[in-house]
């Protein structure tokens, strides 16, 4: 049985190093078994908590509140539930808090959300919901029994007019309810301490969590990238395109430098203060341990 829930937010202000793991609901059957190995191979690992996605859209609404149920039955770790904006009405959103509460889930990552057609898509709010996330966290904040974390954006959100009006919006979240962030991904240590730096020029104290994504297909990753706005940085792809080819061998050399990348990243962000580290594991466990084994981090 999971541990009884405590808030996130709390957890991370208390000290110490924060490390934990992002899974997302499966599609099928077979996705449903390398998710449940990724879950009890890193599950020794005591991470602080672990988090479960929402597909674009809200596609995956069913699934995500299964998914986060079962953590907290079945397992020992500690779960976030995301939650976002796009499709639902605030009774839905009511209904779904209900559910989360009644599993004993009581933190809540809450999100506006993507469009179904992605993240630059135009945003076209729900009939009866919300448009901003700082609605959605104050609707959260207000029923109470919850602990609230928001996204954060080191290269800025894609509709942001800048990095300082992104970070408005972050600061807003904070004022609403939210008491701690995980970035989205990003591959510069300097990106991540920049935004710190101006939240806490704002004179807020949000603890943010960096979330780490190995690079282990270049291309995937710049995709990924383009639409979310990350971009990887030019030293990094010429690394990985040293050992670039179509043998097995030269796959698995890319794979390595990928993971090599990631580590220096943590290994910078630990060192400059970071409050801990947020894995996006794509329901794996393998590249993460492999992180964990080069950090050091012991169970």
């Amino acid at each position: 049985m999971a541990i009884e829930s405590q808030g996130i937010g709390q957890l991370i202000a208390e000290g110490g190093r924060s490390f934990s793991f992002e899974f997302f609901p499966p599609k099928d059957d077979a996705g449903e078994v390398v998710l449940w190995d990724a879950i009890s191979a890193l599950e020794p690992y005591r991470p602080t908590f672990v988090s479960v996605t929402y597909g674009a859209g809200g596609s995956t609404r069913d699934k995500t509140v299964r998914v986060t149920e079962r953590i907290a039955r079945e397992t020992s770790l500690l779960p976030m539930a995301h939650l976002t904006c796009v499709g639902h009405t605030a009774t839905e959103i009511d209904q779904i808090l209900d559910a989360y509460a009644e599993a004993g889930v009581r933190n809540v990552m809450a999100l506006r959300g993507d469009p179904a057609e992605g993240p630059r898509a135009p945003w076209t709010p729900t009939e009866g919901g919300f448009t901003y996330a700082r609605e959605l966290i104050e609707r959260i904040r207000d029923r109470g029994g919850f602990d609230i974390g928001v996204a954060a954006f080191p290269e800025g959100h894609p509709s942001a007019a800048s990095l300082d009006h992104d970070a408005d919006v972050l600061v807003a979240k904070a004022k609403a309810g939210a008491t701690f962030a995980v970035t989205q991904m990003f591959f510069r240590a300097a990106d991540y301490f920049g935004l710190v730096e101006r939240v806490r020029d704002r004179g807020v104290d949000l603890p943010i969590l960096p979330a780490i994504m190995p690079i282990l297909n270049l291309s995937a990753i710049r995709r990924q990238g383009e639409l979310i706005g990350t971009s990887v940085p030019e030293d990094v792809v010429a690394r990985l395109s040293a050992k670039a080819g179509d043998t097995p061998e030269a796959k698995a050399a890319v794979r390595a430098e990928g993971i090599a990348v990631a580590t220096e990243l943590c290994e910078e962000l630990l060192a400059g203060g970071a409050p801990g580290l947020h894995f996006y594991t794509l329901n794996r466990s393998k590249a993460t341990l492999e992180i964990f084994s080069r950090l050091n981090v012991t169970v």
